[in-house]
């Protein structure tokens, strides 16, 4: 009886967080990681293919996650700005902020910059230092890489290249550079397109990409509430080496497994069940929906306030009304991405961002709808000696409500498709397979995302209209077909 008392009152392990960034080599080894710690019994959640390094290094920060695999250039040059810092002073500067690194796993995935190699030998171009006499030619890289302080701007000045690259998805440069459409793109070493594609990995001859040992980046608390884990993830150390990361991404890339399954394999643990694509959508279906209607029942309570207020009160709606729109121009990545510190990873950024997003929809129309009622409509209500509340409600949110509710359906709408880059910081929804189809290049996976998307789309759609009808009072149904 003690035994079963203890085993009721027992607290369920708590669950711990790795995160991988976009690109499939960090899935590999967030997976790796996460079944080192699963070997030892703990609950270990994988938080895949979170966007760039920025989002993964502040959900670290901020506790969102407990670990994560990074490179030691990226964590020098980049999110330390040390260039110049040995090991040792890397250490240290994480360690001031309640973060730890393992020693390095094995291999070294250098930035490099590639071509086909029957466009290289044509223009006799071996090193990087050979691009400047061809100012003429292509180059597509990375957005994360045209803006790092290890990419492009240094590289650019440090090999006096006259190229204006353009920026795009890192996965799908190697289809631009099969094409003929790009000559050039930035590589990591370890992608396993490079032997595929038979590119010509240009020689960085003047030595401007520093080292990028692949590591684990953890918290330091780690040692207090899982040492068992962070053990596991110290003793990855030299274990992997470049042919074998490479090979790893091939599997995943060019022979079209899993990389839970191609995890699983190099673990020696079994590979998780694969999920039926009804279940996998479903899933999704009820994230997204989660997402856009918390989100948009918040701007209700929010919007319509606001809406009446400023058709109330003309000189501070027109406040109301440029806040709103201004919200609106920003790019709704990055508002996304601001979230992350005020609400770390996960839907609840996510929520604060489309919350944001539906104001400007519901505010513009519940002012545009309030102040459009005509005026002697509004004379009557008030000379037959209807309270403003009574007037408001009995008189004016009728008269208003075809336009309120447009408003409201554009926001619904707009959030849907919005909703995809929740999957940037871990919200889930229809983004999942969408960035997962892109990065694998495996179009029915982004048609698993997008195909719901655009049918949730119509089907909010339907549905405001059919309540449109419903909520219209008989007697204005008429006017309103005219």
């Amino acid at each position: 009886m003690m035994g079963l008392a203890m085993m009721a009152n027992a607290t369920p392990p708590a669950t711990l967080h790795i995160g991988s960034k976009n690109f499939t080599e960090a899935v590999i080894l967030g997976e790796i990681g996460a079944n080192a710690g699963r070997r030892q019994g703990l609950v270990i959640e994988h938080r895949r293919q979170l966007g760039g390094t920025r989002i993964l290094w502040r959900a670290l920060e901020n506790g969102s996650i407990d670990a994560y695999a990074e490179y030691t250039g990226t964590l020098a040059q980049e999110l330390l700005q040390m260039p110049d810092a040995d090991i040792p002073q890397l250490r240290e500067a994480l360690r001031q902020r309640g973060l730890g690194m393992t020693d390095s796993l094995g291999f070294n995935n250098t930035y490099a910059l590639g071509m086909m190699q029957a466009r290289a030998r044509e223009l006799g171009i071996r090193r990087i230092s050979d691009l400047a006499a061809h100012p003429q030619l292509k180059i597509g890289l990375s957005n994360e890489f045209l803006s790092r302080a290890d990419g492009w701007p240094g590289l650019r000045e440090r090999y006096r290249l006259r190229q204006r690259p353009n920026g795009l998805d890192h996965d799908l440069a190697y289809r631009g550079l099969q094409s003929g459409a790009i000559d050039v793109i930035d590589l990591y070493s370890t992608d396993a397109e490079i032997p595929y594609y038979q590119l010509q990995v240009l020689q960085d001859d003047l030595q401007y990409f520093p080292d990028y040992q692949a590591v684990f980046l953890y918290r330091l608390d780690l040692q207090q509430r899982a040492p068992q884990w962070l053990s596991a993830l110290q003793g990855l150390a030299g274990r992997i080496d470049a042919a074998t990361m490479q090979r790893l991404n091939q599997q995943v890339k060019i022979d079209s497994r899993s990389e839970s399954e191609v995890a699983a394999q190099w673990s020696g643990v079994a590979a998780p069940a694969p999920r039926s694509r009804a279940s996998r959508i479903w899933q999704r279906t009820i994230e997204h929906m989660a997402l856009v209607a918390v989100s948009l029942g918040l701007a209700l309570l929010v919007a319509l306030p606001l809406g009446v207020f400023a058709a109330r009160h003309p000189r501070w709606g027109q406040w109301i009304l440029s806040i709103t729109g201004l919200l609106q121009t920003l790019p709704s990545l990055a508002v996304f991405v601001f979230m992350i510190p005020l609400f770390g990873i996960g839907a609840k950024p996510a929520i604060a961002a489309l919350f944001l997003y539906s104001l400007l929809p519901i505010v513009r129309n519940t002012h545009a709808g309030l102040t459009g009622i005509p005026r002697d409509l509004r004379e009557t209500a008030a000379a037959i000696g209807l309270p403003p509340r009574t007037r408001l409600w009995k008189v004016e949110l009728p008269l208003a409500l075809r336009t309120i509710l447009a408003g409201i359906k554009i926001a619904a709408v707009i959030n849907v498709g919005t909703a995809t880059l929740g999957a940037l910081i871990g919200a889930g929804g229809y983004g999942q397979p969408i960035l997962t189809g892109i990065r694998l290049d495996d179009i029915p996976l982004i048609l698993e995302g997008a195909i719901p998307a655009a049918g949730l789309a119509l089907l909010v759609q339907a549905g405001f209209e059919l309540l449109e009808r419903w909520l219209t009072p008989r007697g204005l149904r008429l006017p309103a077909r005219d």
